[in-house]
């Protein structure tokens, strides 16, 4: 692992962002142009300590799951994220069908959505990323362990996930994410990840492997979903897709129309954020 070059690459890399380039609020006045090392750490979900030795020269190498939290906090291209890879003498992702890398362009688009929930999907249900007001809406689907961000994983096996939706949505909802899903697989023979994430649900859930069966196809597009959160109540959300071909990644952006009940429930939401306003028990 080159040590040197490593700490060299991420200095250079935080000090050309700006904390609004990452959806930040600017704060007080700064010395020095880029992101505070407690900001970058903040984004890649590490602690101060652990990412500062990395800037030192003195850190371990990191994993690669930390590799991966890094390339997205300091919004690195595919070509950068590759050689963060190969300065840890780590072989960098496969450049797949399905990119797990969101692109710098999808971030900057996602960073400035800051008064709308959003997020990077895959075409088969992974999140990649999540603004905050996303985090507020859904939870922080990219605290869980990689393997439980799948939303269609979520849905049929999490009770916790399927209860945000209204009980008589939820039909129609499981309905749409497999028929989603069967297209997907459909259009990606070799690519193992959608046939796996079948297999496993379809295990797991009575429903899934039902609508599986039904063979229905559809692939996601504008719609309006309704969302019942613990705190400001039902949502009625229009839903909006914006398709990045080249990495098969969807940006999915929630909103409400001004004047609507929704509309200012959203505003309160915004200010609630991930707050846990629940009873505690005494």
């Amino acid at each position: 692992m080159n040590r040197s070059e490593l700490a060299d690459f991420l200095r250079r890399g935080r000090a050309r962002l700006t904390p609004s380039d990452v959806g930040l609020a600017p704060g007080p006045r700064r010395r020095t142009p880029g992101l505070r090392r407690e900001e970058v750490a903040q984004l890649a979900g590490m602690s101060v300590d652990y990412y500062t030795r990395l800037e030192q020269c003195r850190g371990p190498r990191p994993s690669r799951q930390m590799l991966t939290a890094l390339a997205r906090a300091l919004r690195l291209t595919a070509d950068e994220r590759d050689h963060l890879f190969h300065l840890t003498d780590e072989e960098p992702p496969r450049r797949e069908t399905a990119s797990k890398h969101v692109s710098p362009g999808l971030m900057l688009i996602l960073d400035r959505l800051d008064d709308t929930p959003a997020q990077v999907v895959t075409d088969c249900g992974e999140v990649l990323a999540q603004n905050a007001m996303g985090r507020a809406l859904t939870g922080d689907v990219m605290s869980r362990p990689r393997r439980e961000r799948n939303l269609v994983r979520l849905y049929f096996l999490d009770p916790d996930a399927r209860a945000l939706f209204p009980e008589e949505d939820r039909a129609e909802h499981a309905r749409a994410s497999v028929a989603n899903l069967r297209a997907v697989t459909a259009a990606r023979p070799d690519d193992p990840e959608p046939a796996a994430l079948v297999a496993e649900v379809r295990a797991g859930s009575e429903e899934f492997a039902r609508l599986w069966d039904e063979h229905e196809v559809s692939l996601r597009h504008k719609a309006t979903k309704r969302f019942l959160h613990p705190v400001v109540g039902l949502l009625d959300l229009d839903c909006e897709v914006l398709l990045s071909h080249e990495h098969h990644q969807l940006l999915i952006v929630h909103s409400a129309r001004p004047g609507t009940e929704t509309y200012e429930r959203l505003r309160l939401l915004r200010v609630v954020g991930t707050q846990d306003m629940s009873p505690q028990p005494a």
